[in-house]
């Protein structure tokens, strides 16, 4: 869903994966591209005023409900500063009512569920479109690097030819920091990994890591440049690509938006 934002903290630590995708893409897809902002789903201000909006969101709920259901560390987040974060809303009578994000995370407790349907996706794998790793064949960024064509950059991987235990109990995560932009602008990019021809990788490709996607919104005071965070796990895509017991891999940046993006940094951590 995100990173922890808590008191005191610099704005904008990172979203979450689901957060980036779907959940950012189809904002996008579903904005008017002939209105100055991609109204009215493509900018946060109006996205409410389309009744595409309760379903995107409804389906959001239900993917993180199915994720959930796989079981193992499927689980809700279990900080006490998350659990317990509270919202007014008015009820039914008008009358303000405090919720708690604990309150919301049993759906039947709620009294509702989702149809149980065929979900054929869980068990697909994309297939690496080359079964080698690429020799290195490019210029190495100096990082801070604007995104304005595609980047590739070699990574250090801490930690090589990790069990099953190992990958159970910790998960390999690519970040992106420094990722500096104009909060009213829709920005995005592409991540992929041993990417041999950036031309020619797609996202059903299993090179693919992941996307960074941002939602334009404005405020009305403030910097309206932001700073974040996009982390990726890629311990299935390195199983994949046969790339567990590389010390190194090629990480590639590719725009997919017009407006200016630059990134501080890639490297690789591992999260609990």
């Amino acid at each position: 869903m995100g990173s922890a934002y808590r008191a005191g903290d610099q704005p904008s630590p990172g979203s979450g994966s689901l957060e980036n995708t779907p959940h950012g893409n189809v904002h996008s897809w579903t904005g008017d591209r002939n209105q100055p902002n991609g109204e009215d789903m493509g900018t946060f201000y109006s996205a409410a005023r389309d009744p595409i909006f309760f379903a995107h969101h409804g389906n959001i709920d239900r993917l993180w409900y199915v994720w959930k259901k796989l079981g193992g560390k499927h689980q809700d987040f279990t900080d006490s500063d998350w659990l317990n974060t509270t919202f007014l809303f008015y009820d039914e009578n008008a009358q303000l009512v405090r919720v708690k994000v604990k309150d919301c995370l049993d759906n039947e407790a709620m009294r509702f569920t989702y149809q149980d349907v065929d979900i054929p996706w869980l068990n697909s794998r994309p297939t690496p479109k080359t079964d080698k790793t690429p020799a290195p064949a490019f210029p190495e960024p100096s990082f801070p690097v604007t995104i304005d064509q595609p980047v590739t950059a070699t990574i250090s991987r801490p930690k090589v030819s990790r069990s099953s235990e190992d990958k159970d109990d910790e998960e390999e995560v690519l970040i992106v920091e420094g990722i500096k932009l104009e909060h009213d602008k829709f920005i995005k990019f592409d991540v992929y990994i041993n990417a041999t021809d950036d031309d020619d990788i797609t996202p059903s490709d299993s090179e693919f890591a992941g996307s960074f996607v941002h939602v334009p919104h404005k405020h009305k005071e403030g910097a309206k440049e932001i700073e974040t965070v996009l982390k990726l796990g890629i311990a299935d895509l390195l199983e994949d690509i046969g790339a567990e017991d590389d010390p190194t891999i090629f990480v590639t940046l590719v725009p997919c938006s017009k407006d200016k993006v630059s990134v501080g940094g890639i490297r690789i951590a591992f999260s609990k």
